[in-house]
């Protein structure tokens, strides 16, 4: 597994440093942490990309994943929400028991992602507009049937969903000193 992660990781860092990479996404500047015990992903798409956070006319590069359906087991999302004087941490928690959390048609923008990723019949090095029209022509794009990623741990700036259902949602806000330490992971 080790070889094509470092090989897809290296193109889509070769095609942003480019600029062959690029899609039309304005978001908030502030990054949200996701994590699951387990992602059960059917078709699975990455290729790069930008994004722009709003005021700032600089691009930011990031990793574009599409996922058909996604089942995701004790899901987890965190932001950090602080303004000065007052660290506050918001997190949802959902898909515990015996539901995970679902969502169809996702489609995430991230600056990481970490965890043990099992692909079933992908294809690494195709070219991303046979992927998705929005990539760039001649970007590199990979795909597989299934993903399977345990012990996942996610850094986004944005996600979509046709469809995002949260099986026992818990959301709560801490603040203060009760805002030490609630973030998904560090």
């Amino acid at each position: 597994m080790a070889v094509p992660a470092a090989a897809v990781a290296g193109g889509i860092v070769f095609g942003m440093a480019n600029g062959a990479i690029a899609a039309n996404i304005t978001v908030s500047g502030t990054a949200f942490k996701v994590g699951a015990t387990r992602l059960e992903g059917d078709g699975f798409k990455q290729y790069g990309g930008v994004v722009y956070e709003k005021g700032n006319p600089v691009p930011q590069p990031v990793a574009i994943s599409e996922i058909g359906h996604a089942d995701l087991y004790n899901l987890c999302q965190s932001v950090n929400a602080s303004v000065p004087g007052l660290p506050v941490v918001l997190r949802i928690e959902a898909g515990g028991g015996r539901q995970p959390a679902t969502a169809d048609g996702m489609l995430i923008a991230m600056d990481s992602l970490a965890g043990d990723a099992t692909f079933t019949k992908i294809k690494i090095g195709q070219d991303a507009t046979d992927l998705s029209a929005a990539a760039q022509a001649g970007s590199f794009g990979q795909s597989s049937e299934h993903v399977t990623i345990t012990g996942l741990e996610q850094v986004a700036r944005y996600t979509t969903a046709g469809t995002f259902k949260l099986t026992g949602l818990k959301l709560k806000v801490h603040a203060f000193g009760d805002a030490a330490g609630k973030e998904c992971f560090s």
